[in-house]
């Protein structure tokens, strides 16, 4: 049985090929000089060679050969547990790769229905489609299938795992009764009367060898000679694969095994076989520019249990589940107990072996029955599967007000939600209105996000889910027959309904399992239908029947033998709704609504307009109280850009009327950079916003990184219209769209005496990068003190200005940071306060959140309770409680205090109370010499503490001590006391970010 570890801090690495077990190992006294007490893995099983993340497994059997191994992966947990440091591991419960490095797939490819591993995989092997029953279409042609056949790009050959179809640099194997065809066909064979679509195995035909000629054996006999060992073992070889038994019994495998590997033997011994086989798979594969000569491959390819297609018919045709659109990732059905064994069998053998002290569960959306499998995989480790007995934190995605399902035997999520708040905790609502005004200007109407959300699910719905929605619609049509009041809707009618609904959908998905919907999800389908029913009245039927699908209200009708189709479409359906909002509104929408691109984030509300401190605090109680161990992120390999990105483009919001200045001239300075293309000029005024926003958000500190930093935005910029899919798309790129919008970025970055803009947008740009440090460092201290395990991701202790993916899985440079560190722990020692004084007149070195991240971590660390079991108090400012420019609260575990304090707005704040009262003051206002705000500022502002906290506290980062000073008056259950003070002016005198330990 597991045990339960609960990680204090954990460091997300990204594991590939350049970065392996090794590595890692030599990384671990690092993490642990850090502060963090669990290494938090990407997935480590075997992947799809050179996979760059390991979310493709191929073989979950085995660890990923590519990262070092097994004995390089056990001296990687012996490094980890000499430092007393946990395993926190992503797994991929929902697919897996779909190619010839997965040897299931294979056989599912080679097999079909008759594979034991075609169970596994979400496979329609029944269609609606004639020419796919029994077969899984396969769309991995970069062209149509005759025109890929015809310029010979298809081709049979021989390997040691016996013949396969070759395509690019992909294997493909051929089914056993293919052996006969490709030994005994003749060159002459008539190519008339050939229809590949026709063939279709029958039930219990699929693998049944029918008596070959004797063409083969006679034709080598002879050239080999009566006596040649050959000439008895070809013969042999020939009777045993006419005798192999069907693919279900026991003795198949080894002895096609035993045929493969003689076949392999003779081609390579006998030049005789070598030389007839090679004749044969010669005439096969056809003569380019003799369209005849490829009938018989055509016609070996009709006979398998695959369809080779055209990659761009698989979102109409596909009949397979898929993650997302993604056709080379194909989903398990982890709901099987068969299959959950074998895809989790390693990793719960980790588990209970200690190596793996925790888990992540990737797309936990994608699973049919999420609470089934968590039940599952807690009872395999714990034996209990009620309560989060072991570390599972769970991929979940949550819209709104939503929350973790209460009943999930979870510790929590990967901590998006954390991230929202913390983020939008640094939005300026006064300023996000104004805002608003710049961006429907440039519109020319005002932008509603919920609009562009909904237009943009009802668009991937069509362009990239096609299949999904047909099946799904076909589904709903059977039930609309068998009951009185659906019988009479068009199929049409049902699929208009089936969208509409989802693309109103406010969630992910809904998590019902039975025959009773929970009363949250229930309210979900209530408010999409009604608002699909607003939107289009004409659908108002289908709508209801399928709300009545949806909530599973039989009422009278159907009948009861069909209640359990009615439950099977809601689940599928819980699968299909998930995909929808990831790819319209993550992927889509996301890239479309530029007002404060910060927003934009996964898990985040582009159209919202920033949180109270009041509300931010209420979360955290929430958390601290429901899901005390859940994870507080912000940043991942999947997040839009870095933590640090989002802190700059925040302060936007602050200073709205010096962007919306700055805007003005900026477009009408680099209007004459923009190329035209068919009549416009590009980019447009929406594509123009991001550019200078990211710009804005992602310029290097340092002088050296600029050159690389012009190609980085570019290649973002691209990946960012495509994503869009207005202009150009992944599935069809207009380059010369693409070439525009390069030019004119290259344009506006170059250093010429004529560019105005370019030492304009820096003079602007450093200002903000000052105060976006200060929320940098701030929302640093919230992550690792507030409820909840603070992640770490790679290489976001020192300032990191990424974008998104493959941005952010950039190479990180250990050895300098590890440097740094060290040289912090041998100054902090004799010099704090001097040390601190340094970094902050350097602080765009990086050290200085390096600082910040290491002090509070190791803190953390030893007061592990406190954080994990403390109270949590929110503090507000004396006479003040609304004060906008503060966040602070203390954490209570028995006696023992801590006290964490940090600005909010700090541009705002500095504009409100400049004595000047002129806009650019900011710009000349502040020095990129310091982090610290004048103290003044302040003015007489105080923490007011509770009466039982300690008068003297520590600084951590500081080391100075700090004592409260007047009394005021405070009131306890309505019984007035009285209060303690701790000045303002005196918590951030000398750092930007307060951590204070309580002293008796």
């Amino acid at each position: 049985m597991a045990e339960q570890h609960i990680p204090t801090a954990a460091y997300r690495l990204q594991f590939n090929k350049q970065y392996g077990f090794p590595r890692a190992e030599e990384l671990v006294p690092y993490l642990h000089a850090l502060g963090v007490t669990d290494l938090y893995a990407s997935p480590l099983l075997k992947a799809k060679e050179n996979s760059p993340h390991g979310y493709d497994v191929a073989d979950p059997t085995q660890l990923n050969p590519e990262l070092g191994g097994a004995n390089s992966f056990n001296d990687l947990v012996d490094a980890l547990r000499r430092f007393g440091m946990g395993l926190l591991l992503d797994i991929v419960p929902n697919h897996m790769a779909a190619g010839s490095d997965n040897p299931w797939w294979q056989d599912v490819l080679q097999y079909g229905p008759d594979s034991p591993y075609s169970a596994y995989f979400d496979i329609d092997w029944q269609p609606d489609r004639p020419g796919l029953i029994n077969k899984v279409l396969l769309p991995i042609l970069d062209s149509f299938y005759s025109e890929v056949l015809e310029k010979g790009e298809l081709a049979v050959g021989i390997a040691e795992d016996g013949f396969g179809v070759h395509y690019r640099e992909r294997r493909l194997p051929l089914s056993p009764q293919s052996y006969f065809t490709i030994l005994n066909h003749e060159a002459g064979e008539p190519a008339s009367g050939i229809n590949p679509t026709a063939y279709t195995p029958a039930a219990g035909e699929r693998n049944r060898i029918t008596e070959p000629d004797t063409q083969a054996a006679d034709a080598l006999i002879p050239s080999m000679g009566p006596k040649h060992p050959a000439g008895k073992q070809w013969p042999e070889l020939l009777a045993a694969l006419r005798s192999l038994s069907q693919r279900g019994e026991q003795s198949f495998t080894s002895a096609f095994k035993q045929i493969k590997e003689k076949l392999w033997q003779l081609y390579n011994n006998e030049p005789a076989v070598r030389s007839y086989i090679d004749d044969k798979l010669r005439i096969l594969n056809g003569q380019r520019g003799d369209p005849a000569s490829f009938n018989l491959l055509d016609k070996l390819l009709s006979k398998q249990f695959y369809r080779l297609a055209f990659w761009q018919i698989a979102n109409r045709e596909i009949n397979y589940r898929r993650f997302f659109n993604v056709s080379d990732l194909i989903s398990l059905r982890a709901e099987d107990e068969r299959v959950f064994a074998a895809t989790h069998a390693l990793i719960l053998q980790l588990a209970k072996a200690g190596q793996v002290t925790g888990l992540r569960i990737d797309h936990i959306d994608g699973l049919r029955d999420p609470l089934a499998y968590l039940q599952r995989l807690q009872r395999y480790l714990t034996g209990t599967a009620d309560r989060p007995g072991f570390y599972i934190v769970a991929e979940k995605i949550l819209s709104g007000e939503e929350e973790l399902p209460g009943d999930w035997p979870v510790s929590g999520t990967t901590g998006y939600d954390f991230l929202k708040y913390l983020n939008q905790l640094f939005v300026n609502s006064h300023g996000i209105k104004i805002l608003d005004d710049i961006y429907n200007r440039l519109h020319g109407a005002e932008a509603k996000f919920t609009k562009i959300v909904y237009a943009r699910k009802r668009r991937v719905m069509t362009e990239l889910f096609g299949s999904e929605v047909r099946s799904l619609t076909r589904h709903l049509g059977r039930l609309a027959e068998h009951d009185r009041y659906g019988r009479d809707i068009t199929l049409h009618r049902l699929e208009q309904a089936l969208i509409e609904v989802t693309a109103c959908f406010p969630v992910y998905r809904t998590y019902t399992r039975d025959y009773t919907v929970h009363p949250r999800d229930k309210a979900y389908i209530e408010q999409a239908v009604t608002t699909a029913m607003r939107l289009h009245r004409t659908v108002g039927p289908a709508c209801v029947f399928l709300r009545r699908v949806l909530l599973l209200d039989f009422q009278s009708h159907p009948p009861e033998e069909q209640h359990p189709a009615w439950l099977e479409f809601v689940m599928r359906w819980q699968q299909f709704s998930g995909p929808i909002m990831a790819k319209g509104l993550e992927d889509t929408a996301m890239y479309i609504y530029n007002r404060l691109v910060s927003q934009n984030e996964v898990g985040g509300e582009p159209h919202t307009s920033g949180i109270t401190v009041d509300q931010f605090h209420r979360f955290n109680r929430n958390r601290r109280m429901h899901r005390p161990h859940t994870m507080n992120t912000t940043s991942t390999h999947d997040t839009k850009r870095s933590e640090d990105v989002r802190a700059r483009i925040n302060i936007l919001s602050e200073i709205p009327a010096i962007w919306a200045k700055h805007l003005e001239r900026w477009r009408r300075w680099n209007r004459d950079r923009k190329p035209a293309l068919n009549g416009q000029l590009l980019p447009d005024a929406n594509m123009e916003l991001l550019i200078y926003q990211t710009l804005v958000g992602a310029w290097p500190l340092q002088e050296q990184y600029i050159a690389g930093f012009k190609k980085r935005i570019q290649d973002y910029i691209v990946k960012s219209a495509r994503e869009a899919k207005i202009y150009t798309r992944w599935l069809e790129p207009d380059t010369e769209y693409e070439k525009a919008l390069l030019d004119f970025v290259t344009a506006i970055l170059e250093p010429t005496t004529e560019n105005r803009f370019l030492p304009d947008f820096l003079r602007l740009q450093n200002v903000v990068a000052c105060y976006g440090a200060m929320a940098g460092l701030a929302q640093v201290l919230l992550k690792i003190t507030c409820p909840g395990v603070p992640d770490i991701y790679q290489g976001m202790e020192v300032w990191n200005f990424s974008l998104v993916d493959p941005d952010n899985r950039r190479p990180v440079n250990y050895q300098e940071q590890t440097e740094m560190l060290i040289e912090l722990q041998q100054r902090e020692a004799f010099d704090l306060p001097g040390l601190t004084r340094e970094l902050l007149n350097t602080w765009p070195d990086g050290r200085v959140k390096l600082f910040v991240t290491y002090r509070a971590l190791h803190f953390r660390r030893n007061s592990r309770q406190v954080f994990a079991a403390g109270e949590y108090i929110p503090v507000t400012a004396v006479a003040d409680p609304q004060f906008e420019h503060l966040c602070a609260f203390a954490r209570r575990y028995k006696d023992t205090w801590v006290l964490v304090a940090v600005p909010r707005l700090p541009a705002g704040f500095h504009l409100k109370n400049d004595r000047s009262k002129t806009r650019d003051s900011l710009l000349s206002g502040l020095s990129k010499a310091t982090l610290l705000p004048d103290k003044e500022l302040w003015e007489d502002r105080a923490l007011a503490l509770p009466e039982q906290a300690p008068r003297k506290w520590r600084n951590i980062f500081t080391g100075e001590i700090l004592l409260t000073g007047r009394e005021t008056p405070s009131t306890t259950d309505n019984q007035p006391s009285m209060g303690q003070a701790l000045p303002l002016a005196d918590v951030f005198q000398n750092f930007p970010v307060a951590l204070l330990e309580g002293i008796r």
